[in-house]
């Protein structure tokens, strides 16, 4: 390909090199450079003079390049843009997917770098390596400098995407590889790729052997024993939620972010957001999507949204480019590998991923706008060991029918109660499966989530605190859609449940490490917030059952199986316990205002009927296939179909 003028490296002493442009100090050669490039623009009819006139203006208040907010506000292409960079260089312009990179010349070993900077080293010239790259800045110039001398390489410009197509292209095996295998190669005793180790395997059934010896020769003596174990498991979990709910209802317990830290915040010192939204088969609400995504309260030119979407899924790939998303949306095709899961996607995705924090959302996901700004803040008031904030989840269609009352007023006493409790009392917290935002560094550095536990979020927040990590609450929620029909709730729960089972199993391989890790009071808490809930789900039926023989059959030949003071604990457990649990579901609804789920809260128990359901199948999954993932369908409300409706009147 016959070049026009690369852009030459500069001499060591910091002079421009013959007939080349001078060295610029700032990212995008220089604002004169991007200037030019948006006038060029303007004369192609690409682009409005009274756009350039705004955009120049929001270069400054945003802190960006003109380049990132021409492209972020959607008023131009980038490749249209960066053709026009090109020019105002006077270089040539390189279409990697027609002229790719010579393969040869690409390093693993500075795979971070091509990412970091957008550049990759593209065709050798007249003895120097030419790089092609979206900016040509100090940074790029001291990269290029150090790999190939003063004199060793010149720059061409191209196009963001075309570089992040061919990385894919180029280390598709190894990225996939890495996203499955990564956390087990570097931990493989927190990997769920194993989901009992033989030492477990051998230690249940001895156990299983010891309770039946013990139950053949002593019955009685068994079974007293056994439901005493049950009482206390109960009454120990419900004070531990009481705990929760009552330290949770604070004022002081929320991260609290105030409206007028929020609006003194300047667009300029906002750092660059990466935003995953992980989907297959979702083409229905992308639409939606997109309004929240852009209705987010954070300049355009710092946001990086990445889609990432399987390889296979042609439907929601071809409806997203049907929707023109704006040059800040990447769509990232994950290859095809199992296990399919969405960690193992997020975990792909972060290889292409610039942004300071990182954040997840799901499809129907519709976040408060200024989400993103609460959680920066709350990064800078917190500390470097803050590692992740998870914003509170809710629901829009709660009063559609009765599972999604349910279904709301569980959430609202997980998130607005029971998380921000574990905050407070400095426990490791499970994280919810979207709205939690994480230094990237960090993220990184525990390898990310594992692909192979279903509930990744969860097991993410225990291996955090282990590595010495804090996560906090903050007052931002993020609203879903409930899912209302049956068996999709219960291949939902499910899913949930055996990732629960898989997180237990996997963090009590080294019992005496974790207690090392995140101390007694964590223990505490990992054991009756993630072990005990699938346990009592199990065991629940059988409780159930033995309670209608004792009140409604008036069966009192079991009696003895509650000595005291079993019996006034399994009598408090019935009767006062069950009740508080229905009234925290209840004052969680009231804290959110949504009377209409009051008087539903008091058929809750009919909604542990469900989970109880849900615990038996994930046990059986856990046995058969532990690490498939039960796809969670989404767009059924109508509520969904109702802004469906609205978005596309509103785009004609």
């Amino acid at each position: 390909m016959a070049l026009l003028r690369p852009i030459p490296a500069p001499h060591p002493d910091g002079v421009e090199a013959p007939g080349g442009p001078r060295r610029d100090s700032e990212a995008g050669g220089g604002p004169l450079r991007q200037l030019t490039a948006g006038e060029i623009l303007v004369s192609r009819g690409q682009l409005a003079a009274v756009d350039l006139v705004a955009s120049v203006a929001d270069r400054i208040m945003w802190g960006s390049t003109l380049g990132e907010v021409l492209i972020g506000k959607g008023l131009v292409r980038p490749f249209d843009y960066y053709r026009a960079l090109a020019e105002a260089y006077g270089c040539a312009f390189v279409n990697l997917h027609a002229d790719p990179p010579d393969a040869e010349l690409l390093d693993p070993a500075d795979r971070a770098g091509y990412v970091e900077l957008e550049l990759i080293p593209w065709r050798r010239e007249g003895g120097r390596v030419m790089i092609a790259a979206v900016e040509v800045g100090e940074p790029q110039r001291e990269w290029a400098e150090k790999r190939y001398g003063a004199e060793g390489y010149g720059f061409v410009v191209t196009a963001p995407f075309d570089i992040f197509w061919f990385l894919q292209d180029r280390f598709r095996e190894t990225d996939s590889l890495a996203a499955r295998e990564a956390l087990y190669v570097w931990k493989p005793e927190h990997s769920a790729k194993l989901t009992v180790t033989p030492v477990q395997r051998t230690g249940f059934l001895v156990a299983g052997a010891a309770y039946l010896i013990f139950l053949v020769l002593a019955p009685a003596t068994c079974l007293v024993a056994t439901m005493a174990a049950i009482t206390l498991l109960y009454t120990f979990t419900f004070l531990f939620k009481f705990l929760l709910t009552w330290v949770g209802s604070s004022r002081k317990v929320d991260m609290d972010i105030r409206p007028e830290e929020v609006a003194a915040l300047t667009d300029a010192e906002l750092p660059t957001y990466t935003v995953l939204v992980p989907m297959y088969r979702e083409a229905k609400v992308l639409p939606l999507l997109f309004a929240a995504l852009r209705g987010l309260d954070y300049p355009a030119s710092k946001l990086e949204v990445k889609l990432v979407l399987e390889e296979d899924d042609a439907e929601t790939i071809e409806a997203a480019k049907a929707l023109r998303p704006p040059g800040t949306f990447e769509i990232l095709r994950v290859p095809p590998s199992e296990p399919r899961t969405k960690p193992k996607a997020c975990n792909y995705a972060l290889f292409f991923s610039r942004g300071e924090f990182v954040t997840i959302y799901d499809a129907e996901d519709q976040p408060e706008p200024d989400q993103l700004k609460k959680a920066v803040l709350a990064f800078r008031r917190g500390g470097e060991r803050l590692a992740c904030v998870q914003a509170r989840l809710n629901y829009f269609n709660r009063s559609e029918n009765w599972l999604t009352r349910m279904f709301t007023l569980e959430y609202s006493q997980w998130f607005d109660f029971l998380l921000p409790g574990l905050d407070r009392l400095k426990m490791p917290i499970p994280l919810g499966g979207t709205s939690n935002h994480f230094r990237l560094p960090v993220l990184r550095q525990v390898r990310a989530w594992d692909p192979f536990n279903v509930t990744e979020d969860a097991d993410l927040g225990i291996r955090l605190a282990q590595e010495g990590y804090r996560i906090g609450v903050i007052n931002s929620t993020t609203y879903e859609e409930a899912n209302g029909v049956l068996p999709s709730w219960i291949k939902q729960r499910s899913r949930w449940i055996k990732g629960y089972m898989q997180t237990w199993l996997v963090h009590m391989r080294h019992p005496v490490e974790l207690w090392r890790t995140i101390g007694p009071r964590g223990v505490f808490c990992f054991h009756f917030f993630i072990g005990a809930p699938p346990l009592l789900a199990l065991v629940n039926p059988i409780v159930w059952a033995m309670t209608i023989g004792f009140y409604l059959l008036r069966d009192t030949s079991l009696d003895w199986l509650f000595p005291e003071p079993v019996g006034t604990l399994a009598t408090f457990n019935l009767f006062f316990a069950n009740l508080l649990l229905v009234y925290f579901g209840i004052v969680a609804a009231l804290k959110r205002r949504y009377l209409d789920l009051v008087p539903a809260g008091i058929l809750q128990p009919f909604y542990w009927i469900l989970h109880s359901i849900a615990a038996y199948k994930a046990l059986w999954q856990l046995v058969v296939k532990p690490h498939f993932w039960e796809k969670t369908e989404h767009g059924t409300s109508k509520v969904t179909e109702a802004r469906l409706t609205a978005t596309e009147a509103g785009s004609t």
